[in-house]
This record gives structure tokens, C-alpha cells and sequence, in this order.
């Protein structure tokens, strides 16, 4: 499982205080407690600052470099902001994201095209956000075969198939898992990902409902989330539904996480 911790985001409002006050202590220990959890990436997100979110980006990827040996997950939808952070970080950075929308797609993909770069690759059109199964395969094809052309390799994508609240349709859970199943099965080499809260919004208990969906995506294919991995029981449970899914040769995950006490929470 690929983990990106999701925790360095503008839109929390203690973060984008830290950002604005270039509090590298902050920013630096929010690193290094989510690596220290387990995450692969760390995702950057300067968003809220219109105008200032380009050179924000930068300064964070050079703060959460300075302080953990770990790639970023650079998240914008500008180009200009992501090129801007890309001349700063070391090593392969994780793009968050590109899509089917054409705009988006053409001005992503130059930034993508023939390089080592890993993409999140939403499964979304210029129609929108598909609902069902079938239509988020058929985006996740074009889009897959769209990079590939494009030389992209196919390790290098990771396919967003779009959680959709479950309060609002008692069918959107099932049909992304579906999406996530057919995906993994009819495009060998890709991979699936997720921020996966969105299924639990307006419901209480929400990390109740994000755990659990989170082993249900696991045992369909899933191969990488977009979490806290400061959430012990989250972190628990995707270490045990990958071992139940077959995916933990010889249990060795599930035993290094019991001899460390990752596992009784």
C-alpha cells in the first residue's frame, strides 16, 4: 500500500496559518509525524492562497524536504504553481492531478509527457463526475491510454475512480468499488487511488465509515490511499486487509506491525 499523507493542506486552517507565517517548524514536524506513521508521500497543498499559491508551493516542498527523505505529492491544478514546485524537489514527485477535463488534461500532460513523474489521474470529463461503474472505466481508459501515448509509463499511474458521499446515493460506494476492481483487473501495471473521507460526509462516526471502506477498496485492489496516517486505527486496519487480501508474502507487514505495536489500538 502507498500512503500519502494528506495532513500539510491549506484548506485546514492551523496549516494555512503556518504556511502564511513560513513556520518551518510546523510544517517540518507534520512531516515527520505522518513519515513516522507510514506514509510514502507527503502531499502539499497551497490552494486557498489565490495568487500566492505558486511560490507557497515551492516554499513547502523545500520545508518538508529539509526536514523528511521523502518525495512530495505536489497537489494543484495549476500548472504554473506545479512546475514551480517541481524545480525544487528531489527525486520522483506524485502529481495531484490530472484528468479527462480537456483544459486540465492538455496542460498536465506537458508537465508528465516522457518523464519518471508519478500522476493521479481523476477519473473526470468534461461531463463531470461519473456515477457509475461503467463510466469511470470508460474515462480511466481514455485517460490511461491518453499517458501512455504520451509516454507515460503505466507503473507510473495511479487512477482516481472518485469517492462520492454515500449520504447522498446508497449506490456510490458499491460502484466505485466496482470501478476499483475493473480497473485493477483490465489494466495490468496501473495502480488505484483515493482520499477516501469524502464516502462518510454528513454522517457521524465518520472514521468509522472511512475504515471500513477503506478494507472493502483493499480487498477489491486498491494499492494506494490519500489519508492521516496519524490515524492509528486506519493505519491498523489497511495493515490487516492487505494481508487478508493476500497481499503481505508470508504476513512479514502484519508481524513487523505486531512487534511494534502498530496493531492493538
Amino acid at each position: 500500500m502507498l500512503v500519502v499523507g494528506e495532513l500539510i493542506n491549506a484548506s485546514r486552517k492551523a496549516v494555512a496559518a503556518a504556511i502564511e507565517a513560513q513556520d518551518e517548524k510546523k510544517i517540518k514536524q507534520l512531516a515527520i509525524d505522518q513519515v513516522a506513521a507510514g506514509a510514502d508521500f507527503i502531499d502539499v497543498n497551497a490552494g486557498v492562497f489565490v495568487g500566492r499559491e505558486a511560490d507557497y508551493l515551492q516554499w513547502l516542498v523545500q520545508t518538508v524536504q529539509e526536514g523528511v527523505d521523502a518525495p512530495c505529492c505536489i497537489d494543484s491544478p495549476d500548472p504554473a504553481a506545479i512546475e514551480k514546485a517541481l524545480a525544487v524537489h528531489k527525486g520522483v514527485a506524485l502529481l495531484n492531478s490530472i484528468s479527462l477535463e480537456k483544459e486540465r488534461f492538455e496542460a498536465l500532460l506537458s508537465l508528465v509527457a516522457g518523464t519518471d513523474l508519478k500522476v493521479v489521474s481523476l477519473c473526470m470529463s468534461d461531463e463531470g463526475i461519473p456515477e457509475t461503474s461503467e463510466e469511470r472505466v470508460r474515462i480511466a481508459d481514455r485517460l490511461i491510454n491518453g499517458l501512455v501515448k504520451n509516454n507515460v509509463a503505466i507503473d507510473n499511474i495511479y487512477v482516481d475512480p472518485l469517492v462520492q458521499p454515500i449520504s447522498t446515493s446508497s449506490s456510490f460506494g458499491a460502484e466505485f468499488l466496482d470501478a476499483v476492481e475493473k480497473i485493477m483487473t483490465g489494466f495490468p501495471g496501473v495502480h488505484t487511488i483515493c482520499g477516501l473521507s469524502n464516502i462518510s460526509f454528513g454522517l457521524p462516526l465518520r472514521g468509522h465509515l472511512n475504515r471500513n471502506f477503506a478494507v472493502m477498496a483493499i480487498a477489491r485492489g486498491l494499492d494506494s490511499l490519500i489519508l492521516d496516517p496519524l490515524d492509528k486505527r486506519m493505519m491498523a486496519n489497511i495493515i490487516a486487509a492487505e494481508t487478508l487480501a493476500g497481499k503481505d508474502r508470508y504476513c512479514m507487514n502484519y508481524l513487523k506491525a505486531f512487534r511494534a505495536n502498530k496493531l492493538e489500538i
